[in-house]
């Protein structure tokens, strides 16, 4: 019998932009329930990206485009057929696309070292817009995963 759908609770958009998505991103950077340092953490960066030379402009529209970019399509799933275990393909919900898409870039943006997080994090969201480093990286190879494994697609649930 499958598990009831969990009943997740809705964010509220963020103050300075009114976006959803923005608001998701400084819950996913808060440590230890400080919410406004996440807060000045996301808008430094924003602040960043709009100020930058190369690759600036709508901070906004920028990290639409990161997230779209670092979002995975497919993804591999564990499932156990007669005592293997196989790596299912399985196509990835919005709501986990854009969970994962945000937990990647700031895993991403967290392992740069020697800088503050806020200049990581506006290197992290400037290159997944323009669908490189380390967040589209890991998209990428979820993918590869996900076509190496296609053969066990007759699997899925």
């Amino acid at each position: 019998m499958r598990r009831p759908i969990k009943k997740r609770p809705t964010v509220n958009p963020d103050i300075k932009f009114g976006s959803v998505e923005v608001e998701r991103l400084i819950n996913y950077i808060m440590l230890r329930g400080q919410k406004e340092t996440a807060r000045k953490i996301v808008y430094a960066a924003f602040e960043e990206i709009a100020n930058a030379k190369e690759g600036g402009g709508d901070p906004l529209e920028i990290f639409n485009t990161a997230l779209r970019n670092a979002g995975p399509s497919m993804e591999v799933r564990s499932r156990r057929v007669g005592g293997a275990n196989y790596q299912v393909p399985r196509e990835v919900r919005p709501e986990r696309r854009l969970a994962l898409a945000l937990r990647w870039i700031i895993a991403a943006a967290r392992k740069q070292k020697g800088m503050p997080m806020y200049k990581a994090l506006s290197n992290e969201l400037m290159a997944a817009a323009r669908e490189e480093g380390d967040a589209v990286k890991k998209k990428e190879d979820t993918h590869k995963m996900a076509e190496a494994n296609r053969a066990f697609a007759h699997f899925a649930w």
